[in-house]
Protein backbone atom coordinates (compact mmCIF):
# COMPACT_ATOMS: atom_id res chain seq x y z
CA UNK A 1 0.00 0.00 0.00
CA UNK A 2 1.35 3.42 -0.95
CA UNK A 3 2.24 5.92 1.75
CA UNK A 4 0.96 9.50 1.60
CA UNK A 5 4.36 10.72 0.39
CA UNK A 6 4.30 8.14 -2.43
CA UNK A 7 0.85 9.30 -3.54
CA UNK A 8 2.10 12.88 -3.50
CA UNK A 9 5.24 11.89 -5.40
CA UNK A 10 3.10 10.31 -8.12
CA UNK A 11 0.78 13.33 -8.26
CA UNK A 12 3.63 15.84 -8.55
CA UNK A 13 5.41 13.62 -11.07
CA UNK A 14 2.25 13.59 -13.17
CA UNK A 15 2.04 17.39 -13.10
CA UNK A 16 5.65 17.53 -14.29
CA UNK A 17 4.91 15.01 -17.06
CA UNK A 18 1.89 16.92 -18.38
CA UNK A 19 3.67 20.28 -18.23
CA UNK A 20 1.68 21.83 -15.37
CA UNK A 21 4.99 22.09 -13.52
CA UNK A 22 7.64 23.15 -16.01
CA UNK A 23 11.43 22.64 -16.12
CA UNK A 24 13.11 25.22 -13.87
CA UNK A 25 9.91 26.03 -11.95
CA UNK A 26 10.29 26.53 -8.20
CA UNK A 27 8.41 24.01 -6.03
CA UNK A 28 7.25 25.79 -2.91
CA UNK A 29 6.55 23.30 -0.10
CA UNK A 30 3.94 25.53 1.55
CA UNK A 31 2.08 26.09 -1.71
CA UNK A 32 2.12 22.38 -2.57
CA UNK A 33 0.97 21.46 0.95
CA UNK A 34 -1.99 23.81 0.58
CA UNK A 35 -2.81 22.48 -2.90
CA UNK A 36 -2.88 18.86 -1.71
CA UNK A 37 -4.28 19.70 1.75
CA UNK A 38 -1.47 18.01 3.66
CA UNK A 39 1.36 19.09 5.94
CA UNK A 40 4.76 20.04 4.57
CA UNK A 41 6.40 16.83 5.87
CA UNK A 42 4.97 14.40 3.26
CA UNK A 43 5.54 17.05 0.57
CA UNK A 44 9.20 17.25 1.56
CA UNK A 45 9.45 13.44 1.51
CA UNK A 46 7.83 13.35 -1.94
CA UNK A 47 10.27 15.95 -3.28
CA UNK A 48 13.21 13.94 -1.94
CA UNK A 49 11.89 10.86 -3.76
CA UNK A 50 11.48 12.88 -6.97
CA UNK A 51 15.02 14.20 -6.57
CA UNK A 52 16.32 10.61 -6.36
CA UNK A 53 14.57 9.97 -9.70
CA UNK A 54 16.18 13.03 -11.28
CA UNK A 55 12.89 14.86 -11.82
CA UNK A 56 13.54 17.48 -9.14
CA UNK A 57 16.67 19.28 -7.98
CA UNK A 58 16.90 20.27 -4.31
CA UNK A 59 19.23 23.22 -3.77
CA UNK A 60 20.63 23.99 -0.29
CA UNK A 61 18.76 26.89 1.34
CA UNK A 62 16.93 27.64 -1.91
CA UNK A 63 14.42 24.81 -2.09
CA UNK A 64 13.40 22.53 -4.93
CA UNK A 65 12.91 23.15 -8.64
CA UNK A 66 11.75 20.97 -11.51
CA UNK A 67 14.88 19.55 -13.14
CA UNK A 68 16.03 21.02 -16.43
CA UNK A 69 17.82 19.05 -19.13
CA UNK A 70 20.13 20.62 -21.69
CA UNK A 71 19.66 19.65 -25.36
CA UNK A 72 22.89 17.64 -25.21
CA UNK A 73 21.74 15.75 -22.11
CA UNK A 74 18.39 15.10 -23.76
CA UNK A 75 20.04 13.57 -26.81
CA UNK A 76 22.26 11.40 -24.61
CA UNK A 77 19.34 10.18 -22.51
CA UNK A 78 17.26 9.32 -25.57
CA UNK A 79 20.26 7.48 -27.03
CA UNK A 80 20.42 5.30 -23.91
CA UNK A 81 16.62 4.89 -23.87
CA UNK A 82 16.68 3.75 -27.50
CA UNK A 83 19.27 1.10 -26.73
CA UNK A 84 17.43 -0.11 -23.62
CA UNK A 85 14.20 -0.44 -25.58
CA UNK A 86 16.02 -2.21 -28.40
CA UNK A 87 17.40 -4.83 -26.01
CA UNK A 88 13.99 -5.23 -24.34
CA UNK A 89 12.39 -5.68 -27.73
CA UNK A 90 14.95 -8.23 -28.93
CA UNK A 91 14.41 -10.33 -25.81
CA UNK A 92 10.64 -9.87 -25.86
CA UNK A 93 10.47 -11.19 -29.43
CA UNK A 94 12.22 -14.35 -28.20
CA UNK A 95 10.59 -14.73 -24.80
CA UNK A 96 7.02 -13.40 -24.76
CA UNK A 97 4.31 -16.04 -24.36
CA UNK A 98 1.10 -16.14 -26.39
CA UNK A 99 -0.82 -14.64 -23.46
CA UNK A 100 1.61 -11.71 -23.43
CA UNK A 101 1.19 -11.30 -27.18
CA UNK A 102 -2.55 -11.01 -26.57
CA UNK A 103 -1.97 -8.29 -23.95
CA UNK A 104 0.34 -6.40 -26.31
CA UNK A 105 -2.19 -6.61 -29.13
CA UNK A 106 -4.90 -5.37 -26.76
CA UNK A 107 -2.73 -2.40 -25.74
CA UNK A 108 -1.98 -1.70 -29.40
CA UNK A 109 -5.68 -1.68 -30.24
CA UNK A 110 -6.35 0.73 -27.37
CA UNK A 111 -3.67 3.03 -28.83
CA UNK A 112 -5.43 2.78 -32.20
CA UNK A 113 -8.73 3.92 -30.68
CA UNK A 114 -7.06 6.86 -28.92
CA UNK A 115 -5.27 7.85 -32.13
CA UNK A 116 -8.42 7.65 -34.25
CA UNK A 117 -10.38 9.70 -31.69
CA UNK A 118 -7.68 12.38 -31.69
CA UNK A 119 -7.16 12.02 -27.92
CA UNK A 120 -3.42 12.75 -27.61
CA UNK A 121 -3.43 12.70 -23.81
CA UNK A 122 -5.09 9.27 -23.65
CA UNK A 123 -2.74 8.01 -26.35
CA UNK A 124 0.19 9.10 -24.17
CA UNK A 125 -0.95 6.95 -21.24
CA UNK A 126 -1.80 3.97 -23.44
CA UNK A 127 1.55 4.36 -25.18
CA UNK A 128 3.22 3.95 -21.78
CA UNK A 129 1.28 0.72 -21.19
CA UNK A 130 2.41 -0.54 -24.60
CA UNK A 131 6.09 0.09 -23.90
CA UNK A 132 5.96 -1.28 -20.37
CA UNK A 133 4.50 -4.54 -21.68
CA UNK A 134 7.56 -4.87 -23.90
CA UNK A 135 9.88 -4.21 -20.94
CA UNK A 136 8.10 -6.89 -18.92
CA UNK A 137 8.09 -9.20 -21.94
CA UNK A 138 11.88 -9.19 -21.97
CA UNK A 139 11.69 -11.45 -18.89
CA UNK A 140 14.80 -9.72 -17.57
CA UNK A 141 13.79 -8.03 -14.33
CA UNK A 142 16.90 -5.86 -14.01
CA UNK A 143 16.70 -4.65 -17.61
CA UNK A 144 12.99 -3.92 -17.31
CA UNK A 145 13.58 -1.91 -14.13
CA UNK A 146 16.28 0.19 -15.78
CA UNK A 147 14.08 0.83 -18.81
CA UNK A 148 11.13 1.85 -16.63
CA UNK A 149 13.32 4.20 -14.57
CA UNK A 150 14.68 6.05 -17.60
CA UNK A 151 11.27 6.05 -19.26
CA UNK A 152 9.94 7.71 -16.14
CA UNK A 153 12.73 10.31 -16.20
CA UNK A 154 11.92 11.16 -19.81
CA UNK A 155 8.14 11.25 -19.39
CA UNK A 156 7.75 15.05 -19.81
CA UNK A 157 9.79 14.98 -23.01
CA UNK A 158 8.19 11.85 -24.48
CA UNK A 159 4.82 13.49 -23.88
CA UNK A 160 5.93 16.69 -25.59
CA UNK A 161 6.99 14.71 -28.66
CA UNK A 162 3.45 13.41 -29.10
CA UNK A 163 2.17 16.98 -29.37
CA UNK A 164 4.25 17.62 -32.48
CA UNK A 165 2.12 17.61 -35.64
CA UNK A 166 1.46 14.10 -37.01
CA UNK A 167 3.67 12.44 -34.36
CA UNK A 168 0.83 10.34 -32.88
CA UNK A 169 -0.05 8.92 -36.31
CA UNK A 170 3.60 8.14 -36.96
CA UNK A 171 4.03 6.64 -33.50
CA UNK A 172 1.06 4.32 -33.99
CA UNK A 173 2.32 3.21 -37.40
CA UNK A 174 5.69 2.41 -35.83
CA UNK A 175 3.94 0.46 -33.05
CA UNK A 176 2.18 -1.61 -35.72
CA UNK A 177 5.49 -2.74 -37.21
CA UNK A 178 6.94 -3.40 -33.74
CA UNK A 179 4.01 -5.62 -32.75
CA UNK A 180 4.28 -7.63 -35.95
CA UNK A 181 8.02 -8.15 -35.43
CA UNK A 182 7.54 -9.28 -31.81
CA UNK A 183 4.70 -11.67 -32.60
CA UNK A 184 6.69 -13.16 -35.49
CA UNK A 185 9.67 -13.66 -33.15
CA UNK A 186 12.07 -11.47 -35.15
CA UNK A 187 14.33 -10.10 -32.41
CA UNK A 188 16.75 -8.21 -34.63
CA UNK A 189 13.95 -6.49 -36.54
CA UNK A 190 12.17 -5.59 -33.29
CA UNK A 191 15.36 -4.06 -31.87
CA UNK A 192 15.92 -2.01 -35.02
CA UNK A 193 12.34 -0.74 -35.07
CA UNK A 194 12.32 0.22 -31.38
CA UNK A 195 15.67 1.96 -31.64
CA UNK A 196 14.41 4.09 -34.53
CA UNK A 197 11.09 4.66 -32.72
CA UNK A 198 12.79 6.19 -29.66
CA UNK A 199 15.77 8.03 -31.14
CA UNK A 200 15.41 11.81 -31.50
CA UNK A 201 17.55 13.32 -34.20
CA UNK A 202 17.24 15.64 -37.14
CA UNK A 203 13.78 17.17 -37.47
CA UNK A 204 12.37 15.28 -34.48
CA UNK A 205 15.02 16.81 -32.23
CA UNK A 206 14.43 20.29 -33.67
CA UNK A 207 10.69 19.92 -33.06
CA UNK A 208 11.24 18.83 -29.46
CA UNK A 209 13.61 21.72 -28.74
CA UNK A 210 11.05 24.12 -30.24
CA UNK A 211 8.38 22.67 -27.91
CA UNK A 212 10.69 23.13 -24.92
CA UNK A 213 11.36 26.74 -25.95
CA UNK A 214 7.62 27.35 -26.15
CA UNK A 215 7.13 26.01 -22.62
CA UNK A 216 9.95 28.21 -21.32
CA UNK A 217 8.35 31.25 -22.94
CA UNK A 218 4.98 30.43 -21.32
CA UNK A 219 6.63 29.98 -17.93
CA UNK A 220 8.49 33.31 -18.13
Amino acid sequence: MKSRSQFLRDAIEEQIAVGELRPGQHLDETELAARFEVSRTPIREALIQLASMGLVVIRPRRGAVVAEITPQQLVEMFEVMAELEAVCGRLAARRMFSEEHAELLKAHEACREAHESGDTDNYYYLNEVFHHLIYTGSHNTFLAEQARNLHRRLRPYRRLQLRVRNRVATSFSEHDAIVNAIVSGDGDRTAELLRDHIMIQGQRFADLVASLSHLATKAA
